[in-house]
């Protein structure tokens, strides 16, 4: 019996040691990224938190320990104006934007065949470019000397000195901008989403007399709903925050939420009112994002 009770500690001494060995292993590898998202994440995260508390201060209007900048937030209500148009304006930019890329992504996958990597890097290929460089080029494109109205104007159409106006410095513009922007980037995650599909489904729905149509949305499309709910969180986060492109092509009309909050850091110098903005938002954000992925997991797929 001692001799039996020694082996049995022996293994349980043993299995520990392995444990704490893969646990040290596990936490030395995963070592670098932590500490990386704590330098450049968690740390600039709590000092902006800090400074909308007033715990951290740096001008002399600061206030110290002080809830008055998220009194800004949700007592204006031109602030909260702002950021529900800004949702508003990021809901229809994801919308449209997951409509046009969904077919790209599925001819890619399912009709391009051997082509459907060279069109892939065909697609990405203009956004090497800069970014700038991009909502610049639309900037002329939909200026009132840009190309459209020109060709107006040449056509007889509007009357030189006469352009359209909501073709620029509107929400249209900006909306209009980052669908450009973002439809080759949302077709990634839907293309890898309706390329690992597997055939077989396809198939025996075809066996059993499935049409196309209903093959695409009984299996195909509900199979691919985490690419799209994917792509869809892949523009909706950016967007909503985005302050360049209304900067460049929204004008007051097309005035954002990340705008505000770019003002208050680098004109109205209310460090301290911008982060309880910053903060709010981040806040939003994670919590969507929290939603997105508990409640809108498909994995699997019930066919009639």
């Amino acid at each position: 019996m001692a001799v039996e009770a020694g082996a049995d500690l022996k293994v349980t001494s043993g299995s520990r040691h392995m444990r704490m060995r893969r646990r040290l292993a596990t936490l030395g590898l995963l070592s670098p990224s932590l500490v990386y998202m704590g330098i450049f994440f968690l740390l600039p995260v709590g000092l902006v938190v800090a400074y909308s508390l007033g715990a951290l201060t740096l001008f002399p209007g600061d206030r110290y320990l002080s809830l008055e900048s998220w009194g800004y937030v949700f007592g204006r209500s031109l602030y909260m104006d702002l950021f529900w148009k800004s949702v508003r304006m990021s809901l229809t930019v994801s919308v449209l934007v997951v409509t046009f890329g969904y077919p790209v992504a599925y001819y890619l996958a399912m009709g391009a065949r051997k082509r459907k990597y060279v069109l892939l890097i065909v697609l990405i290929a203009p956004f090497l470019t800069s970014y700038l460089l991009r909502v610049l080029a639309w900037k002329v494109i939909l200026g009132g000397n840009g190309v459209i109205n020109s060709l107006l104007y040449s056509t007889g159409v509007r009357d030189p000195g006469d352009p359209i106006s909501w073709l620029i410095y509107s929400q249209f513009a900006v909306i209009l901008v980052l669908v450009y922007v973002w439809i080759p980037f949302v077709a990634l995650p839907i293309f890898a989403s309706l390329d690992n599909l597997d055939r077989s489904l396809l198939e025996a729905a075809t066996d059993l007399g499935a049409s196309r149509w209903k093959t695409f949305w009984k299996i195909t499309f509900p199979l691919s709903i985490p690419g799209v709910i994917a792509a869809f969180i892949f523009v909706f986060i950016p967007t909503i925050g985005d302050y360049v492109t209304p900067a460049l092509v929204g004008g007051t009309r097309g005035y954002m939420y990340g705008n505000a909050i770019s003002d208050l850091f680098l004109g109205a110098f209310d460090w301290q009112t911008g982060s309880a903005l910053a903060i709010f938002l981040l806040i939003v954000v994670a919590t969507l994002i929290a939603i997105f992925g508990r409640f809108l997991n498909v994995r699997t797929v019930t066919i009639e």
